[in-house]
């Protein structure tokens, strides 16, 4: 831990890890999270049959590339530099949502397929913002709460238009053949 999280967390010497630990190795999964969540987006945009859902993958990926931003000033704030930690839950998230793609592409249910990965992953970003922001504000880390905050509305939206999304179309696309 560098000087500035010492001085902000009172971890100074201490050789049990703490909060502030916790905080920072979920901050980094988060981080490589979003990475590679940027990297697959296209990929869905692509896949979607739906001009709805395609402007959906397309507005995320937008939102996806502030949010990493906005961990990236999260880091700054520990005067700390930005880096991942391969996140193992994204990984089998990620990959699951492959396996649905190629299994259901150009069937009726590709698109219902489609938004149930997309919301595994947005349920997965939801739970782990909104600790992140609870531990921020419990570290009284300046500003880390807004940041994070930001990053949890974005998902929690998204995950509404995705709702909307598969009940009035997706769904009943994919229940034409059964």
């Amino acid at each position: 831990m560098t000087d500035k999280i010492s001085e902000l967390f009172g971890a100074g010497g201490r050789s049990e890890k703490g909060l502030s630990d916790l905080f920072l190795d979920t901050l980094q999964d988060m981080y490589y999270a979003e990475q590679h969540i940027l990297r697959t987006l296209p990929e869905l945009e692509a896949a979607a049959a739906s001009d709805e859902l395609k402007a959906a993958f397309r507005k995320h990926t937008v939102q996806t590339e502030g949010q990493i931003v906005r961990l990236e000033d999260v880091f700054q704030l520990f005067d700390v530099d930005a880096k991942g930690r391969k996140c193992e839950a994204i990984e089998g998230i990620l990959k699951e949502g492959d396996v649905t793609l190629k299994e259901f592409k150009g069937s009726p249910a590709a698109d219902a397929g489609l938004i149930s990965s997309a919301q595994a992953v947005e349920h997965y970003e939801i739970t782990r913002y909104g600790t992140l922001r609870r531990w921020a504000q419990m570290l009284g880390v300046p500003n880390g709460g807004d940041l994070l905050s930001a990053n949890l509305e974005e998902e929690a939206e998204t995950d509404e238009l995705l709702t909307r999304l598969a009940e009035t179309e997706a769904n009943a696309q994919a229940a034409l053949k059964g």
